[in-house]
Order: structure tokens, then sequence, then C-alpha cells
């Protein structure tokens, strides 16, 4: 990131498909998409995309949507079939569309192996609607792709802003704070808790920022701009090594060393550092 470079659109938040929800639970047309010669399928192997494979749509085939009227399908593969690759380690060398579309693909492929038994009953579950849904052979449960929120924050005071040190992590890798949504909570809750609990900052004010896809496998990152009530840092050490403030100087200095280049906290402090 350069002076100036705020990022405007975030990663995997540029989906073009057409999801097509309308036509998900029409056995006979998922069918014949599958069938299609034109239909395209991204194939997957534990997590990573497999571009030089190109098997057929079978009946195990997750429906992703359409692009134009070209039905786009995921599978997961028994076998590699080439190199396999990291979709967060390609994102800097894709189009937007297609950065979302994989990792559309790869957290709905993850949520199916995972949930191939009924967390209700423990009885067998098959997929359903193209693929957007599982449904329990012994009890008829439904089950559904779960997203994961969680809230990440760039907190400032005057003329700084919070980073944190992750227990393990690397000298230079200092990052905002974020966390996952408890049960009970709302999004602002979620916020000032996180805060709070990780570094002992108390929030005199915070505002929506922007929101990321993050299917890693199942995530929805929610940011936020908070402005501390003052400068007091405890740093809880279950989690956090350490905690600071840092001028623009000094945050430009990290980010020659330490950036994350497709994550929603490039674009959170890419605004405050614009902004000097």
């Amino acid at each position: 990131m350069t002076a100036g470079s705020v990022p405007t659109m975030l990663a995997y938040n540029g989906l073009a498909l057409d999801r097509a929800p309308d036509r998900r639970a029409d056995t006979d047309w998922i069918t014949a998409r599958r069938a299609h010669p034109a239909t395209r399928v991204i194939a997957f192997w534990h997590d990573k995309f497999l571009p030089d494979a190109h098997p057929t749509a079978t009946a195990d085939a997750v429906f992703l949507g359409l692009d134009g009227d070209t039905a786009v399908f995921a599978a997961d593969l028994p076998d590699p079939t080439g190199e396999p690759h990291d979709v967060r380690a390609l994102v800097s060398s894709l189009a937007p569309a297609e950065a979302a579309t994989l990792a559309y693909a790869r957290g709905i492929l993850h949520w199916h192996r995972n949930q191939r038994h009924c967390g209700a009953c423990g009885g067998p579950t098959d997929a359903r609607d193209g693929g957007h849904t599982r449904q329990c052979r012994t009890c008829g449960k439904l089950l559904f792709p779960r997203i994961e929120p969680a809230v990440i924050a760039l907190v400032t005071w005057q003329e700084r802003c919070l980073l944190a040190r992750h227990r393990g992590a690397a000298p230079t890798a200092w990052s905002t704070l974020a966390g996952f949504v408890e049960v009970g909570e709302n999004l602002e809750t979620a916020v000032h808790r996180e805060v709070h609990e990780e570094a002992g900052v108390r929030l005199a004010d915070l505002r929506y920022e922007a929101s990321q896809a993050w299917p890693f496998p199942a995530g929805l990152m929610i940011g936020y701009r908070a402005q501390a009530a003052g400068p007091r840092i405890a740093v809880d050490h279950r989690e956090l090594d350490d905690a600071r403030w840092f001028t623009r100087d000094e945050v430009w200095s990290l980010l020659a060393t330490h950036q994350r280049t497709d994550s929603i906290e490039q674009f959170l402090v890419g605004t405050w550092l614009a902004e000097e």
C-alpha cells in the first residue's frame, strides 16, 4: 500500500455471479445444468483450488450461480489433479469477481465436508437445493450454511492508532483488534468487549466502516472505526503479547515489512493513513 492508495473494493466482495436462489430447488433444472457442456466446475481438494482440474458436474457438485447463461458449480475432488493452490495466496493475481467466486466455492465446500451428520440426532445428511441446504435422513432437520460474524476495529487516540501483537506472532506482526461476536451481543457491544478484553481500552465512540466476506471457512468481517476514551492500555496476556499506540509514520514503517493485502484491516488502516 502506498500513500493515498486506500482500496475501494475489499477482496472477496466482488462476486458477480447471479446466485439464482429461485432455481436451486428445481431438481430438473439443476440436473440439466450439471449435464450441460458449457457448465463450469471449480475444483478443490482439501480447501485448495485446483486450476488444472476440469471435472464434470457430478451429483454432489454445489451450484454457485450463473455467469450470464453459464452455470457455475464447485466440486471437492477425492485426489488432487495438478498443483493445489491456497486461494488467499492467489488473490493479488485475480480479478475481484474471480477471487470472490473462489472464496465462495471454498467456503461452501468446507461446510459440506463438515456437515455430513446432523447436530441434533447424529443421523447422516444429504445435500438439497443445489447444495445450499442439507437434510437429515433420520429426523428430517434442515441444515443451512452458517456464517460466523467477527468484528474488527481500528481504535484511535488523538493522532495515533492502537495495534496489538498476538502471542507467538512475528516481532513486526502488529494488527488491529478483532474477535467473534458472541451469543446475545450486537455488533457494537462486541467491539467494546473485544477491545477492552484484550487491550484494556475503553471506547468513547465507534462507527461502522465496511464489511468483508471471509469464507475461511465461514466468516463475515464487520469493520469499525473507534475512538478511545483515553490512552491507558492494560494488555490481557492470554491472547496478546503487547499492544500500543502507533503514529502514522510508525504504521508506514510497519507496512513496509508486514502487510495483509487481502484483509479488511488494510482498508481500515489505509483509510486512517489517508486522513493525514
